[in-house]
């Protein structure tokens, strides 16, 4: 979903309540993201990594996938990830390897050096996890989750 032109924004006074209460929403989430971040570069500390690092790994846990692939998963511009990528790749914690549907777009995948750096992580991340969703109620976690993947399926069907 692309914005509207300045000029074809509304006027305060014209918001609605949805309007004004997901404004909120986004502040809160620009805000959420920032303490996330900080503690993500923390646990990722444990393995050795950066956040961003940790962030492009992940991308490719499960199975091999191209830059621009893992670009568009971890919402990450292809060029961000190709940096990263090459930095993992360097220290020996993901490979490049071929791709057989593309022939310049090579694969990237993890390598059973970033496998541990991501476990030591984990080690750390699962009891941060845990301890810190005693703090809001389960029912109230899936709601958000699925209002947040609501919104994340509207905003990229543009």
């Amino acid at each position: 979903m692309t914005v509207p032109p300045r000029d074809e924004w509304p006027t305060p006074e014209s918001a609605s309540e949805g309007g004004a209460l997901l404004t909120d929403v986004i502040i809160a989430t620009f805000r959420l993201n920032a303490r996330l971040m900080e503690a993500a570069q923390d646990l990722a500390a444990h393995g050795g990594l950066t956040a961003a690092w940790w962030q492009v790994l992940g991308g490719v846990l499960d199975q091999p996938h191209t830059v621009a692939e893992v670009g568009r998963t971890m919402g990450v511009s292809r060029q961000g990830v190709q940096r990263i990528a090459d930095l993992l790749v360097e220290r020996g914690l993901a490979e490049y390897r071929p791709n057989p549907a593309h022939r310049r777009a090579k694969l990237l995948a993890c390598t059973e050096a970033g496998y541990l750096a991501i476990r030591k992580i984990s080690v750390a991340q699962h009891p941060w996890t845990t301890q810190l969703s005693k703090s809001v109620d389960l029912d109230e976690l899936r709601t958000t989750l699925a209002t947040m993947q609501t919104l994340i399926t509207k905003l990229e069907e543009g």
